[in-house]
């Protein structure tokens, strides 16, 4: 029986057989590596994967199509939603010890999804996302850019961002109505230690108002913390570079 994509699940299915093999080809999985595919939907990304790794893990979470992959003799079913899935809890069958993680995101919540996965980067070995081609123009964006944001500095803190490859929309059937494109995330080694909700608070509150000078946000923001140390908020948000960003989450840290 033919599937019907369910609108609820942000579902579009890539269909584009040049596409999907630019894809597997920028992934380049060897045998023996443990993935993780998030939404594998109808197996245009999965098939060519595990034919190359032998074994994967696959999260999905429409009952039908978990049901459909089941019955794939390769295949670790997860159902679930992504955002209730323990990475930690995937473990790595040797020789492999980190996750690689790939997937076509839902675009309906596939920011929420890269925060999710924030805190287990230290599990995984590298993440190629297919998403909206907007998303990730914010996601590996510059300072003093209009793209450059909350995303950028919360991304970038903790990997190191290429775009690898452009997709279409008549790649997929039913074709969204947006570009799409797929992204290279690799955690960095040399990360700042960071408490990543501190992170998050300090970067939203500074971009909540991205037109005005930070003395209006972050600076009273950091007053109402009695924070003493020294930060230009006579910048806007968007001038201030991730590793400005980084320091100051730190100095303030120490500072409470």
């Amino acid at each position: 029986m033919k599937h019907i994509p369910r609108k609820r699940f942000g579902q579009h299915f890539l269909s584009d057989p040049a596409i999907i093999d630019g894809i597997v080809r920028a992934i380049d999985p060897r045998p023996g590596q443990a993935v993780v595919e998030i939404g594998p939907g109808l197996a245009a990304l999965t098939q060519p994967l595990v034919e190359r790794v032998g074994q994967l893990t696959v999260i999905e979470l429409d009952r039908d199509l978990a049901a459909r992959l089941r019955a794939h003799p390769q295949l670790t079913v997860i159902e679930s939603d992504v955002l209730k899935v323990d990475f930690a809890q995937i473990q790595p069958a040797p020789p492999a010890t980190k996750l690689r993680v790939v997937g076509n995101l839902p675009y309906n919540i596939s920011t929420p999804i890269l925060f999710h996965l924030l805190p287990f980067a230290g599990a995984v070995e590298d993440q190629h996302f297919m998403l909206q081609k907007e998303v990730i123009d914010r996601m590996v964006a510059a300072p003093s850019t209009s793209d450059y944001g909350r995303l950028s500095v919360m991304l970038q803190w903790r990997y190191a961002m290429e775009n690898v490859l452009f997709v279409p929309p008549e790649a997929f059937d039913p074709p969204p109505k947006v570009d799409s494109a797929v992204v290279r995330m690799v955690p960095r080694a040399d990360f700042a230690p960071l408490d990543v909700n501190a992170l998050s608070e300090l970067v939203q509150v500074a971009f909540s108002q991205r037109r005005k000078l930070l003395r209006h946000t972050l600076g009273k923001w950091l007053e109402a913390r009695a924070f003493s140390g020294n930060f230009d908020v006579q910048r806007r948000a968007e001038e201030v570079p991730v590793a400005e960003y980084l320091a100051l989450a730190q100095a303030v840290a120490r500072s409470a």
